[in-house]
This record gives C-alpha cells, sequence and structure tokens, in this order.
C-alpha cells in the first residue's frame, strides 16, 4: 500500500470518526431551511400585510439603550446552543426541539398571514451610540414579519434550557449567577423588543404563549400518550387493566419514576438519547 492510500484512508477514518462523533449537530442544518425562508420574506412581505398593534403599544415609550441586551440575543441563542451541545445532550436536544419548532410555526404563520407595523419612531429626540445602532438596526431590518416574536420566544426557551439543566441547578454562587443572569438578560430582551419599537406588545405575548405550550410538550411529558386501544386491548378487559395497574404503580425511567395520568397506559418520552415507550 503506498503512502498516498494510507493518507486516503486515514483522512477518510478521520472525517467518519468526526462525523460520527458529531452527528447530532447534523440537527442544525434546520438553519439552512430557516435562513432563506426568512429571507424571502423579508424580501416579499413589504407592503401588504395585516398592522399589528394593540392600545399598550402606544403607552410604551422609544428607548434607545435597549438595544444593547437586543443584539446581545444573538450571542445568547448561539451560547446556549453551543453550550448544551458541548455539555449537556439531553438538553441540547431538547432546546434544539423547542427552538426548531416554534420558529417553523413563525415563517409559517409569516407566510400565510403576513404583518407588520407603524411603531418605528420617524424622528430620534437625541443623537448618540445607541440611536445610531437603532437607526442602524432599522436599516437592516424590516418591521414585518414581526408574531409570535422570535426574539422572545427563543429567549424563553434557552432561560428554560439553563434552568433545567443540572449543571447550573444548585446554591453555589456561580449556578445561581448564571440562572439568574440569564433570567434577566432574557427578560431585558423581552423588553428591548417593545421598547425599541420592533414589536407590538401582541407579538411578545404571542411569543410568551407560544414558549409556555411548547414548554409542556418538550419538557413536562404530558402529552403524546395513548390509550388502550392504541395497544390492541379493550377498554375494562385484564391487559388494559394490567396496563393501568403498572401505571399507577410507576413506571422508572432515566428521570426517576413517573405515574403515569389516569386513563393512559404507555409513555413515550425522550431520555436524551432516545424516544422510548414505556
Amino acid at each position: 500500500m503506498n503512502t498516498k492510500t494510507r493518507t486516503a484512508g486515514t483522512l477518510r477514518m478521520g472525517i467518519s470518526s468526526f462525523l460520527e462523533r458529531n452527528r447530532h449537530a447534523l440537527l442544525l442544518l434546520y438553519f439552512l431551511i430557516y435562513l432563506p425562508w426568512f429571507s424571502w420574506l423579508e424580501k416579499t412581505v413589504t407592503t401588504h400585510f395585516h398592522v399589528i398593534h394593540v392600545a399598550l403599544d402606544d403607552l410604551i415609550p422609544f428607548c434607545e439603550y435597549f438595544i444593547v441586551p437586543y443584539l446581545l440575543w444573538f450571542g445568547y441563542v448561539a451560547w446556549g446552543i453551543a453550550y448544551f451541545y458541548r455539555k449537556e445532550r439531553g438538553e441540547y436536544f431538547r432546546l434544539c426541539a423547542m427552538l426548531f419548532t416554534g420558529m417553523t410555526v413563525f415563517l409559517l404563520i409569516s407566510t400565510f398571514y403576513p404583518n407588520g407595523h407603524y411603531l418605528r419612531p420617524a424622528t430620534f429626540e437625541r443623537s448618540n451610540l445607541f440611536v445610531q445602532l437603532v437607526q442602524w438596526l432599522y436599516e437592516t431590518d424590516t418591521s414585518t414579519n414581526l408574531f409570535p416574536s422570535i426574539h422572545v420566544y427563543n429567549s424563553l426557551a434557552v432561560n428554560i434550557a439553563v434552568w433545567h439543566c443540572d449543571s447550573f441547578r444548585g446554591g453555589e454562587l456561580k449556578k445561581r449567577a448564571v440562572r439568574y443572569g440569564s433570567a434577566a438578560l432574557a427578560f431585558s430582551i423581552v423588553l428591548a423588543t417593545m421598547f425599541l419599537k420592533q414589536h407590538s406588545v401582541f407579538d411578545v405575548v404571542t411569543g410568551i404563549v407560544m414558549a409556555v405550550f411548547l414548554y409542556t410538550i418538550v419538557y413536562d411529558g404530558k402529552v403524546l400518550y395513548s390509550n388502550s386501544d392504541l395497544l390492541g386491548a379493550a377498554p375494562g378487559s385484564g391487559e388494559a387493566q394490567d396496563s393501568q395497574s403498572k401505571a399507577a404503580e410507576g413506571i422508572s425511567t432515566a428521570f426517576g419514576d413517573v405515574s403515569l395520568p389516569e386513563g393512559y397506559n404507555f409513555l413515550l418520552y425522550f431520555d436524551g438519547e432516545k424516544v422510548r415507550i414505556l
């Protein structure tokens, strides 16, 4: 075997090994769908759209200083994905599931219900670095495709992952600093969307509602059950009663013993590596 053949073989083995170790990163290929789709919406939804506005929008003043947490959002979400990918693979999967589901819902809404607002100020009372950053933001980001607010939704998703992560639980100062720092940043980002006139209160509320709803699916494990007829056992039969007895006793999972809700007899859950049925 010549040197060139050995080198090619080693290279193939190295690439194969790298892909095997990092196969979970393939989830991030979702951005190859999201970014072109969002870019297309930004270019096509420009004039004919449903105007988003509620009375509370008019009571919130413009404040350019909120540009700081607004721009920190990009690093915050990127940090969340990168950290959990490297340190907490189960949380990484849950975070991606929550992020990508919500982002897809947003794309579908924006596609079939084009929307926008007229909340941005026409002039600025002050001239400073923060105002200049806001002006740059207005020039690069349209005031369309607004709800549910992805800035709000993704911030809440990352913060939920932080608080749910075992690595950040406990009373140690560093862990508490990460948890409360994450919560403070997420809260400031939510406020920033309104004080910068990037979003209506309606966008913020719908973003929060979607985050709460998807949290119950991704984290609470209270959905995706099946009743006895899906298992081929008629209600009231001995097989169905045995299943219900097991549910009442509890099922051991990676997250501890789980008792199923009354009327359900098996659990579909994600243990961080695989989807399992018990």
